[in-house]
């Protein structure tokens, strides 16, 4: 993921260990989101229930303020549980397909994750109210499909990065087009300056 972002602040929700404030969730860098992620395996207790909305609704009022294109938000949602608030999840999935943002859920565990392929709106695009999604904006990838059978390594590290950001760029380039925004010019070409060199004869 590290070649998709530049920026070194990365916001993580629901662990919000690296400072204890949570209107300040930011973590230095990928290294720095995975040591936070596994400092709270060590004290983070799992339970249900499973509420994907108040965590969608979050991202989405930041991906509102954004209205020229020049910023595109990915919420990774990491999950061991059944989804609990498959109405109200559906309902934010619909909203948030008008902004800059995507969804990757990744599950992990042996729980049962067909709701998530129905979040996922590969074949059905997701609906709420009789309202569709105007854009596919989740991907959906069980962990368990990329590990051993011990569950203590991962088969492929390049094929789990591949399949778990596979729509990114399509969900990025779709919500550009539809909201007509254009990618800025690229910059001229750096011409180093001409030293030139006199000589006396």
């Amino acid at each position: 993921i590290k070649r998709y972002i530049n920026l070194s602040a990365i916001a993580i929700l629901g662990f919000n260990l690296q400072n204890g404030n949570p209107q300040n969730p930011y973590c230095n860098g990928i290294d720095g989101v995975m040591e936070a992620y596994y400092m709270s395996l060590k004290s983070v207790q799992l339970y249900g229930p499973t509420n994907f909305a108040p965590v969608i609704n979050h991202v989405a009022r930041y991906a509102a303020s954004i209205k020229d294109g020049s910023q595109y938000f990915v919420l990774l949602i990491v999950t061991d549980g059944v989804i609990s608030d498959m109405a109200q999840t559906k309902e934010s999935i619909v909203n948030a397909a008008k902004l800059p943002m995507s969804i990757i859920i990744v599950g992990v565990g042996p729980a049962e994750f067909d709701a998530m392929e129905e979040l996922d709106g590969d074949e059905i695009r997701v609906s709420s109210r009789g309202v569709y999604a105007e854009r596919d904006i989740v991907q959906f990838v069980p962990f368990r499909d990329y590990i051993d059978r011990t569950g203590n390594h991962i088969l492929s590290m390049a094929r789990l990065a591949r399949d778990v950001l596979a729509e990114i760029p399509d969900q990025f380039l779709s919500f550009m087009r539809v909201r007509g925004i254009k990618p800025s010019p690229a910059p001229p070409p750096y011409t180093p300056p001409i030293h030139v060199v006199q000589t006396q004869i």
